[in-house]
């Protein structure tokens, strides 16, 4: 329905759309603008993606709309501010298991319609979009589980867990490589999609809950990566864009907390995997029951203050 010309040119004004919204969100005064501004880019991207593939009617299109819309209005009312951390991991989750979600499909198409996949060192961004959106989707749902209260917020450690996690690194890679000289590939990529799971897991049940605000801005970098790869999968230039945006916001992001924190992130890493979180470096305290008392800055203050529509002041407390 769309020519492939005009469908470039909406690819061109939604990433622009998106890269004036990333600006305006650096400031509390103009964030709500940038959210705006870069919600129409990504609605315009998708709309133009439907109509170009002819995937969907328009009336099939307005509903995902309208259902999305509401969705996300209801989860927008209902989430309070104290709320937000755990919401931005849910959403991590999300866009990692799609960006999975999506190049596995697409591996499944191209092995359908072509009866094979051509060589398999073309495709290499499938694989890494699902080992990262794979690692993404369980990581952050395990962040998800420990900011919500529904889990532990103590690291959660075990014997040999350098071995398992090192053990899963290495098969999921070596699932790749075996790909590469001619192994079986769906076999092979059901393989590395598990262990991908197991090793996002792996990766933050040994975090404290003092070190993850910073562990949620590094799966939003992953997310973001995950989806630029599956933009090269798909040979879509707004998806890179995005997900190249969207990852160097977040490493960026988690480098700002780490500074902050006065934390190196390896060490927010090596240091929950040796249950280190109790450390007065990150400036955070473990309870007893669990509960974590994290200490913060005066500009973080007064961010926090700046969108507070009701502050309630306890004379002698704190």
């Amino acid at each position: 329905m769309f020519s492939e010309g005009f469908t470039a040119g909406a690819y061109l004004i939604a990433a622009i759309l998106f890269i004036r919204g990333l600006k305006k969100l650096q400031s509390p005064v103009t964030a709500r603008r940038g959210n705006r501004v870069a919600a129409f880019g990504m609605l315009l991207a998708i709309v133009a993606t439907l109509f170009s593939q002819q995937i969907l009617t328009p009336a099939e299109m307005i509903g995902g709309l309208v259902v999305g819309g509401l969705l996300g209005a209801v989860m927008a009312k209902r989430v309070q501010m104290t709320g937000m951390p755990e919401l931005v991991a849910a959403f991590n989750g999300f866009g990692g298991l799609a960006s999975a979600l999506v190049a596995g499909a697409e591996v499944a198409r191209i092995v359908e319609q072509g009866g094979g996949f051509g060589d398999p060192r073309d495709h290499t961004g499938a694989y890494l979009s699902i080992l990262v959106g794979m690692v993404t989707f369980s990581g952050s749902l395990i962040a998800f589980l420990k900011l919500s209260g529904k889990m532990t917020g103590n690291p959660i450690q075990f014997t040999g867990r350098y071995i398992v996690l090192s053990t899963c690194a290495a098969a999921a890679v070596g699932s790749i490589v075996w790909i590469f000289i001619g192994g079986d590939m769906v076999s092979l990529i059901t393989i590395l999609a598990g262990l991908s799971l197991i090793l996002g897991i792996l990766l933050v049940i040994p975090i404290g809950g003092a070190d993850m605000p910073v562990i949620v801005a590094f799966l939003n970098a992953l997310s973001g990566l995950a989806a630029a790869a599956t933009g090269f999968v798909l040979s879509n230039t707004v998806l890179i864009i995005s997900g190249a945006l969207v990852g160097a916001s977040g490493i960026m992001l988690t480098r700002v907390m780490c500074v902050a924190m006065n934390r190196r992130l390896w060490h927010v890493l090596v240091g929950g995997f040796g249950g280190d979180s109790d450390d007065s470096s990150d400036g955070a305290k473990q309870l007893e029951d669990g509960r974590t008392i994290t200490s913060t800055t005066p500009d973080d203050t007064a961010i926090l203050l700046s969108y507070a529509r009701k502050v309630i002041i306890v004379p002698g407390y704190g």
